[in-house]
């Protein structure tokens, strides 16, 4: 595992990079809001793609990088994450297909920038589809815009909220709630599974 910092427009982003010889894809993976990449259901997505021959990338946004907890606004953090996933297809010689993706927040984040970003497929952990108890504030619009392959996985007892399976967006509920520790197993098996079917 390479670990090394980039320059974003927000700052330096950390990346924990583990190449493979391969380069039979790359899957780039960003944490929680106030999170870290060595969260549970981040390591075990990331152990899965590098089974299957992936490239896998672990990113630290710039605010964390800082020390601070809570992110900025996407006007911050949607740049230097773009920032962080173009580096990365200059360094590894643009490995395909590119699956972009995160827990909760970083999830967030791939949704909104998939397009810009040249994703091939998105892996969203989490995904946090409303507030804890604010259901009329969803976020459904930031995976509907997403025009290529979507896999959510999502705790059955997630306060966040269920997203809706739609097109190319496949949700599947598994055992807990947002931290996903409760089916570590279940979690790896539908990440495997979905990724074979991308590679």
């Amino acid at each position: 595992m390479e670990i090394y910092e980039t320059e974003t427009p927000s700052g330096p982003a950390r990346v924990h990079l583990g190449a493979a010889e391969g380069r039979k894809g790359l899957l780039v993976l960003g944490h929680g809001a106030g999170g870290v990449v060595g969260a549970p259901d981040l390591t075990i997505a990331a152990e899965v793609a590098k089974a299957a021959g992936m490239s896998v990338a672990l990113v630290e946004q710039p605010y964390r990088v800082a020390g601070r907890r809570a992110p900025p606004p996407p006007s911050r953090v949607d740049p230097a994450w773009l920032a962080v996933v173009e580096e990365l297809r200059e360094r590894l010689g643009d490995p395909r297909p590119l699956v972009t993706g995160g827990r909760s927040f970083g999830a967030r984040v791939a949704c909104r920038t998939a397009a810009d970003t040249g994703a091939d497929a998105v892996l969203c952990l989490a995904f946090p589809e409303h507030p804890p108890g604010k259901p009329e504030k969803s976020r459904m619009e930031e995976l509907e815009a997403v025009e290529v392959p979507v896999l959510v996985v999502q705790g059955k007892s997630d306060p966040f909220g269920m997203p809706t399976a739609s097109g190319l967006r496949e949700v599947v509920a598994i055992k807990g709630n947002h931290s996903l520790k409760s089916d570590l197993d279940g979690l790896g098996e539908t990440v495997a599974s979905w990724l074979a079917r991308i590679l």
